[in-house]
């Protein structure tokens, strides 16, 4: 079975269906930052964030590695697109790879970065050293966040003239003000005028895209899947669908943590997958597959 890892009592909680929408447009260019040297190791956040989500893993990482911090098409930086599926988010991965003439890259991946990173190395296996999906399983999941996109679209910028305004606005919608902390990231002041970074259009058009499985296959690598012990992300029914698709499945449970595990408790999350790409880091040195 899975290993674990609790602060506690020992808990292993894992792991359902769906197909992946097909591409009917080309890859991107990505937003990218890159630092530090050695293996490459690319870290992908999930939705709403951008490439500065993972950066506390991401310092500790680029002592050893050389960290390529990217921004996912529609969101950050990125360029905008109509059309959004795992199969385009893996091929824009797949375009800046290329560009940067990197051949074989390790994989950490928070929630829609997860999924992002598995489908990646499902259909670029030769591509894909290692893969951590923080938090994610590969299946479909129940549309939770119509809400947020609704505010988010919602919000009149052209009457906002502060964050703080933008802050009372989401207020009447989402309680939670480290949700709208969070959010409000993706706000950006050109010329005295508010405007989103993030594409809400094509976020909402395709969300039940998003929230659904990443494709059929098999990866054959190694994969670590870590568990915030309070989140309902990783669950024991997940487990079929993530056997069927991957052979060298590792999990860590983080307890006491929620779905924003890497922000909850990010030394023990740094420190668990800094040593799994130690591992596969040295493994892939030596030459063992």
């Amino acid at each position: 079975m899975m290993g674990y890892y609790t602060e506690a009592k020992p808990r292993v909680q894992i792991f359902t269906e769906y197909e992946v929408v097909m591409s009917q447009s080309s890859s991107l260019d990505l937003n990218y930052e890159i630092q530090g040297n050695g293996p490459a190791v690319v870290l992908l956040h999930g939705l709403f964030g951008d490439l500065d989500n993972l950066k506390g893993l991401g310092r500790e990482l680029q002592q050893d590695y050389q960290v390529i911090y990217v921004d996912l098409r529609n969101h950050g930086d990125s360029a905008h697109a109509e059309h959004m599926d795992f199969a385009l988010m893996a091929a824009d991965l797949r375009q800046l790879l290329t560009k940067l003439e990197l051949p074989a890259v390790h994989l950490v991946g928070h929630s829609l970065g997860g999924k992002v990173a598995m489908e990646f190395a499902l259909r670029y296996p030769q591509q894909s050293l290692s893969v951590v999906a923080a938090d994610i399983a590969p299946v479909a999941y129940e549309a939770k966040h119509h809400h947020i996109l609704d505010a988010l679209s919602s919000l009149d910028l052209s009457t906002i003239s502060s964050r703080k305004e933008a802050d009372q606005a989401l207020a009447k919608t989402i309680d939670s003000i480290g949700v709208r902390q969070f959010l409000l990231k993706n706000l950006r002041l050109d010329e005295g005028q508010f405007s989103w970074r993030l594409n809400l259009a094509a976020l909402q058009h395709n969300y039940p895209t998003l929230a659904g499985a990443v494709t059929d296959g098999h990866y054959s690598g190694p994969i670590l899947f870590i568990k915030g012990g309070a989140s309902d992300y990783l669950l024991a029914q997940h487990e079929a669908a993530i056997r069927q698709r991957f052979s060298r499945v590792e999990l860590k449970v983080i307890e006491g943590t929620g779905h924003w595990l890497h922000a909850e408790k990010p030394q023990i999350f740094n420190r668990l997958v800094m040593a799994f790409l130690a591992q596969h880091s040295r493994t892939e040195r030596l030459g063992v597959v």
